[in-house]
């Protein structure tokens, strides 16, 4: 069970995880320094989404295992798997389990999604 972020103008109909298209940075784009503190023991990464003034957030983990290497797609796992789309593990919520105002308001082609992601260690 995922999330995802793209770059892509469109998706398929299979992305029924993709929550936000067009977006301004793929894994690859993120600061170093944020990639290198996801990577450290205990990190906790939270990203929030807000659309039409509804908000919601998704709490997970950092892990090593963490690349940040594709140009792209950003994926939120609940699972412990990562590859280079993975930007969090052990997530609190998939795109399903996100506040169904957000999800409305993410279908609209218009809505603007303001994401932001955030480590602490």
């Amino acid at each position: 069970m995922t999330f995802e972020l793209t770059k892509d103008h469109e998706l398929s109909r299979r992305g029924d995880c993709v929550v936000g298209v067009e977006a301004d940075k793929g894994p690859l784009d993120l600061s170093r320094g944020f990639k290198e503190n996801c990577r450290k023991d205990g990190a906790r990464i939270s990203v929030t989404l807000e659309a039409l003034g509804v908000i919601d957030t998704i709490h997970g983990r950092g892990s090593p295992a963490l690349t940040f290497a594709h140009p792209s797609e950003m994926v939120g796992r609940r699972s412990q798997f990562t590859s280079d789309r993975t930007i969090m593990v052990g997530a609190d919520k998939a795109a399903g389990d996100l506040d169904k105002r957000l999800l409305q308001a993410l279908r609209l082609s218009t809505t603007r999604l303001d994401v932001e992601l955030l480590v602490e260690l």
